[in-house]
């Protein structure tokens, strides 16, 4: 990689290369004095020594090793390749990857934790039922505080929490605060918990979809009206007159007495009678819930780093919108937990929806139909925009917008079976130089959407490159009267502002937002925020006090806290402070050299290497299992 800035050493001047960030000189280093910095602070002062074994710095240097794949020769010269000959890849695959239960195999049952009831698996259990013995293999506390206790007067977890300590008596007993536990009696502030009962009807495919099977009756009847008006029309196309002029075929008069008769037939729903209860109840598009969507600013729904703790997170510093992360409508309608999980929703979250992913009408209406009377959201988003191979080659995602027909029936359909607003989150189009959404977003108006999001790249693009303004720009005035936002690229208030003045209806943030959560507080209160190293690390400590309550605060919960707190240190890390920049503002594109902050923590947040990552969570949450390795999802491939 080539160096952001070059100092030289008698003049002190700096050379900024292209697409890096320019800092001021006196914080720039090079990569082996920062990481030899880093080594020294962490090895308590002692320095590394300058003449150390080059394959031991690389191994501090870098992350675990990612296995490696042999394709096929001939596959391989199919694959696009950069002009350096690596080819660019968005996601490391094949990373490591450990469950979170194989950190504590061997857990206390749950007889014991709740108030030691009966086992109901006798001497067949695989848990501890001897507490002494549980405990003298259990990992050392973490700390002398329980948020949970703390917090709710009770935690759930007892003698498996890592901060037992504090609600744990001399006789081994859980204790509970009865005052914070009756203030805070029938109040629940986790919504949209997939319900056991629910859980077991969609497995036996017993939950009933009427109005989903209404729409697909339909349309399945309109699609048998189509299909033998074609067949009419191609049996008396043979019928035909030469026209004298042209030489075409033209249909004869008794073709056309025909199809006018198949279209005078009677039409399947009825549209005269007596009026039913059906007719008044039904909801009409107008009576439906209203969002006021506009000039507000909507956290974009994250895979992975998206989860309900990090929500909480933004929503202190003042974002508006909030949505689940992507969940698939078949894994939905299985009813599985994992999938379930990503549509839950805090108390904190005063507009919130959640983002369904699909490829057929079927599918879609009776997911939306499933949320709409299980769940309580403000809206329910369509993703069009997902870019991976996975989605897209089952025609989801980006797929959808080269599939008109089926996207319209899709939209039609849940718009259909919802009683809140429908949007849709599209990019660009498909091919980079081949833009789409303007010619369907005009569709979409018909469709009946309530609010678009365009992502003003491509799929072909990925995150490389500038997003396209101009084009959302286009997009916003064909979009019109419906809200259209605007996406990409923006890291700064002022990003927002050139953003605002596009004439969209309200931005949406992401990579933005995974860099520096208070990007809502600077847009808000229109100002650079030089937030300290000490500041980052208190929103660091609030989400794993969030994640703690989400996830648990037994060994399981911890590490799944800690995986997640890493995937977003891996986007966080590339955050430079405003008071070491040469030029305010930072720009997402820009990959931030190496340098020292203005203090230890500052630097070590700085860092790019996964190792320094673990050392941030193991301040917070105490030091890693033996066994623990960690390489993170995505790739910075958007500096390219």
């Amino acid at each position: 990689m080539e160096k952001a800035v070059e100092v030289t050493a008698e003049k002190g001047t700096t050379v900024a290369v292209k697409g890096e960030a320019a800092l001021r000189p006196e914080f720039i280093t090079t990569k082996e004095k920062f990481h030899s910095y880093i080594d020294s602070e962490t090895n308590g002062g002692k320095a590394t020594d300058n003449g150390e074994d080059e394959e031991t710095k690389e191994t501090c240097v870098q992350g675990p090793e990612v296995k490696k794949f042999k394709p096929d020769p001939e596959e391989r010269a199919k694959k696009e390749v950069w002009p350096d000959g690596k080819r660019l890849r968005g996601q490391n695959k094949s990373r490591p990857h450990k469950k979170p239960t194989t950190y504590d195999e061997k857990r206390l049952c749950l007889s014991i934790i709740q108030e030691n009831r009966e086992c109901p698996f006798g001497d067949k259990c695989h848990f501890y039922h001897d507490v002494a013995e549980y405990l003298a293999s259990k990992e050392a506390d973490i700390g002398e505080r329980c948020y949970l206790y703390d917090t709710f007067g009770k935690c759930s977890y007892g003698l498996c929490c890592r901060f037992a300590k504090a609600h744990t008596s001399p006789d081994l007993q859980t204790m509970e605060n009865t005052e914070l536990i009756k203030a805070r009696e029938g109040r629940n502030p986790v919504k949209n918990s997939l319900s056991k009962d629910l859980q077991i009807r969609l497995r036996k495919r017993s939950v009933p979809f009427k109005k989903s099977e209404e729409y697909l009756e339909a349309l399945s009847n309109n699609k048998d009206k189509k299909t033998e008006q074609q067949g009419n029309g191609e049996a008396c196309a043979t019928k035909v007159s030469a026209d004298p002029a042209g030489g075409e075929q033209l249909v004869s008069t008794e073709a056309e007495t025909k199809l006018q008769s198949s279209s005078d037939k009677q039409p399947p729903v009825k549209t005269v009678g007596p009026l039913t209860d059906e007719d008044i109840i039904k909801l009409r598009p107008c009576e439906k819930k209203q969002v006021d969507f506009r000039d507000k600013l909507y956290l974009a729904p994250l895979t992975t780093c998206g989860n309900l703790p990090f929500r909480r997170v933004c929503k202190r510093f003042g974002v508006d919108i909030t949505c689940g992360e992507m969940a698939m409508c078949t894994n939905l309608l299985q009813g599985q937990q994992s999938e379930w999980a990503l549509l839950k929703r805090h108390e904190s979250e005063d507009l919130f929806g959640v983002q369904v992913e699909g490829s057929f009408p079927d599918t879609m209406t009776r997911c939306a139909e499933l949320i709409n009377n299980n769940t309580e959201v403000d809206f329910v988003d369509i993703n069009s925009g997902c870019p991976i191979d996975l989605v897209y080659k089952k025609g989801g995602g980006c797929g959808l917008m080269t599939r008109t027909r089926k996207f319209e029936q899709i939209i039609k359909g849940m718009s259909y079976v919802l009683d809140v607003p429908l949007t849709v989150k599209i990019r660009t189009g498909v091919q980079e130089k081949s833009n789409m959404a303007h010619k369907l977003i005009p569709e979409m108006k018909d469709w009946g959407v309530s609010m678009i999001t365009l992502h003003g790249r491509s799929r072909e693009q990925r995150y490389t490159k500038g997003a396209d303004w101009d084009y959302i720009t286009t997009c916003s005035k064909l979009a019109s009267p419906v809200p259209l936002f605007g996406n990409g690229d923006i890291l700064s208030y002022e990003d927002a502002m050139r953003a605002k003045e596009t004439g969209v209806s309200g931005i949406m943030i992401a990579r933005g937002a995974l860099i520096k959560p208070w990007i809502f507080t600077e847009i808000k209160e229109s100002r650079h925020w030089d937030i300290s190293s000490s500041e980052r690390l208190d929103i660091l400590r609030d989400f794993t006090n969030f994640g703690l309550e989400h996830w648990g605060s037994d060994t399981r919960g911890v590490e799944k806290t800690r995986t997640f707190m890493l995937e977003w240190l891996s986007f966080m890390c590339r955050y430079i402070p405003v008071g070491l920049l040469e030029r305010v503002p930072q720009k997402i594109n820009e990959r931030p050299p190496y340098y020292l902050g203005r203090n230890y923590l500052e630097s070590l947040m700085a860092s790019q290497n996964a190792g320094d990552w673990i050392k941030i969570s193991e301040m917070l949450l105490g030091p890693v299992p033996n066994t623990f390795n960690f390489l993170p999802k995505h790739k910075a491939n958007s500096y390219k």
